[in-house]
């Protein structure tokens, strides 16, 4: 997927994870996601970056999976998903 794309997407919808075509690590992500009620956008793109998988939560740069972890054991996770539009309750 070209970058300007993904930004795309990322602008355009609350949840969005990008990460390499067949990486575990976008499947965790997912699922942790999609545990908390929430279907994130997900961008495949090539094996050239390692640096991903990449969430971005309302537009911003949350971080990878152990960034994705800390906040969601933080308890901080619900209230910034909530705040970008991707939970209603």
């Amino acid at each position: 997927m070209p970058p300007e794309e993904i930004t795309k997407a990322v602008m355009e919808n609350p949840v969005v994870v990008v990460g390499r075509r067949g990486c575990c690590l976008v499947h965790v992500v997912r699922r942790l996601l999609q545990g908390q009620g929430v279907n994130p956008t997900v961008c495949e793109v090539g094996d050239e970056d390692n640096e991903l998988p990449a969430v971005f939560i309302g537009g911003r740069l949350v971080g990878g999976l152990d960034q994705l972890m800390a906040v969601h054991i933080s308890g901080e996770l619900v209230p910034i998903l909530r705040n970008a539009g991707a939970l209603w309750l």
